[in-house]
């Protein structure tokens, strides 16, 4: 990073900083500083390695600072932003907007309504992040309600399920209730008749283009008349399976001449000849339309607000019709726009990940190249991270940005105190040592925490370094927690000097491990796996440990192999 673009991201990183600080009248957090840092500056993204450190800087020096000082500061850098921050009508203490009427309701209660085709990407964690919060802030309920009632283009996984859950649990919550749509079928075909039977829906055979031109010309179906009884009749045909795909629909009745075509007269209910997978559901062969089955588990699950992104503003005005008919009331809504995740390959869609996994060319839906949550967690980054970073895009109807810089800033602050230190030296090149240095090292477990101990390396003849830490012939390095040496002819010469000429004459301080009792140390990284070795005790670490690999970063042990450890890269 230049010294230019290091001055613009001091700069805008103390704006956001006393942002922070000052609408919670507290010290700035480093993961609340990075989201809308790299939302409002895209063009540091592509130095995502180096910017955290950067902001962790300017954090520090901001939080040193009392409160009337920061405020004074933000009002020379950004007055604008200031008014608009203090204009606010509520301290919101979850960085969200207050829900819509949310006084009025004796209970808030949201769904979480995924459709179990694949566990989750990345993206998804967004839906239980915001509505987990929102839980939390009203002292509300939410549950998880499986949408499964088509099993043919978006066809359920039946491992999703578990999946799914799993994954809620590890952003940090846990529904007060799980439903699964495709054990309410009943519940649908019942309200359905009685739809039938206010008038509020016909049976329709018109083959679909014929009723798309009718449809765009809006001109009514020749079936839209019929008398209920015959409606009903032809619905229980349905529900027998007396139709054949495509052969028959049930179709509200909205406003033919609505400005609208997609709302004219939309399907509620068609015929699939796939069963569902799900051996409960597989006999079924009339299956509800997401938005007639949501609409109504919506009104009898008690949901008061429901979060839903703005191309799906069509289903609020569908289901409207629907609720007039039985005469409810419609929950609030609050329309978001589509959250983007930089940093990734491969794209942000379950399908795709899906056919990457069948081709090989990933390896699991936890591979570290994968933008799901459980290559996330596999790779040791704390849910809370994520949940916090989802937190802070808020609920606009513009779409958004996500940095992962953001979650891994947001990891950081969660596991740097607690992860002890380690070496790993990748495409390490060989190098003989002489001059008796110490037979073993010691360097800390943790710089910030002597009471843990240090590490016990025994060093060897030779050491390992990556290639660009290998001095050139005549100078000088500190080799970290055994001391300096000197790189004369073959071989690092122990010279026994003091940390001074670190601090004074800036000799480089670098990592190594030992050449002969080294670990062989295979590391998953989204850019594919890295060889390195690592200091001994890496090699008495249990699986799930996270370590900090000095001058490399986080990692997670993953398992040891018979010939090698693997670990899966966290982040810098």
């Amino acid at each position: 990073m230049d010294d230019e673009l290091r001055e613009r991201v001091e700069r805008e990183a103390e704006k956001h900083a006393l942002l922070n600080a000052v609408k919670h009248e507290s010290d700035a957090a480093v993961g609340a500083v990075m989201g809308p840092l790299m939302g409002d500056n895209p063009e540091f993204r592509e130095h995502a390695d180096a910017v955290p450190g950067v902001v962790g800087g300017v954090v520090s020096e901001v939080n040193e600072l009392e409160y009337d000082e920061k405020r004074e500061r933000l009002e020379d850098l950004a007055p604008d932003e200031l008014a608009e921050l203090e204009a606010e009508d509520e301290e919101d203490e979850y960085d969200l907007p207050a829900l819509p009427n949310a006084d009025d309701s004796d209970e808030i209660r949201m769904r979480c309504a995924p459709n179990p085709n694949g566990p989750w990407h990345v993206g998804h964690a967004r839906m239980p992040a915001v509505i987990g919060t929102y839980r939390e802030r009203y002292d509300g309920w939410f549950c998880v309600r499986f949408d499964d009632t088509d099993p043919e283009t978006k066809r359920p996984d039946l491992e999703a399920y578990d999946q799914i859950l799993d994954a809620v649990e590890y952003l940090g919550f846990e529904p007060d209730a799980v439903y699964r749509a495709s054990d309410r079928v009943e519940t649908y075909y019942d309200h359905a008749r009685e739809l039938i039977e206010l008038g509020g829906a016909y049976t329709c055979s018109c083959p679909a283009e014929e009723f798309s031109d009718l449809k765009n010309a809006g001109e009514p179906c020749p079936h839209r008349d019929k008398d209920p009884e015959t409606v009903l009749e032809e619905f229980e045909r349905m529900i027998q399976g007396e139709y054949d795909s495509g052969e028959m629909v049930l179709r509200v009745k909205t406003d033919i001449e609505h400005k609208n075509p997609a709302l004219r007269d939309f399907v509620a209910f068609r015929m699939i000849d796939t069963p569902h997978p799900r051996e409960e559901a597989s006999e079924y062969r009339c299956w509800p339309m997401l938005d007639f089955q949501s609409g109504i588990d919506d009104h009898l699950i008690g949901i008061t607000h429901i979060i839903r992104g703005i191309d799906l503003q069509d289903s609020a005005k569908k289901q409207r019709f629907v609720y007039d008919y039985f005469d409810w009331e419609y929950p609030e809504v609050v329309h978001w726009g589509h959250v983007q995740v930089d940093a990734y390959d491969v794209k942000m869609s379950t399908s795709t990940i899906k056919e990457l996994i069948e081709t090989g060319e990933l390896d699991g839906w936890d591979d570290p190249r994968a933008p799901t949550l459980a290559s996330l967690e596999r790779r040791g980054i704390r849910g809370k991270a994520i949940t916090e970073a989802m937190v802070d895009l808020g609920t606009s109807t513009s779409n958004v940005d996500l940095a992962m810089s953001s979650i891994y800033a947001n990891n950081r602050e969660l596991v740097d105190d607690e992860t002890d230190r380690r070496f790993l030296v990748r495409d390490g090149t060989e190098i003989p040592l002489a001059g008796s240095p110490p037979e073993e090292a010691n360097p800390l477990l943790h710089p910030d925490h002597e009471e843990r101990g240090v590490r016990e390396i025994t060093v060897g003849d030779a050491v390992l370094l990556e290639p660009d830490d290998l001095p050139d012939r005549g100078d000088r390095v500190w080799l970290k927690g055994l001391g300096p040496f000197e790189y004369t002819r073959d071989a690092l010469q122990y010279t026994g000097e003091d940390i001074e000429i670190v601090r004074e004459e800036g000799v480089d301080v670098v990592h190594w491990v030992p050449a002969a009792e080294s670990v062989p140390v295979r590391m998953r990284t989204m850019d594919g796996d890295v060889s390195g070795r690592a200091e001994p005790g890496v090699a008495d670490l249990e699986s799930d440990d996270l370590v900090q690999f000095e001058r490399v970063g986080f990692a997670r042990i993953d398992r040891h192999d018979e010939d090698e450890t693997v670990v899966y890269y966290a982040h810098p």
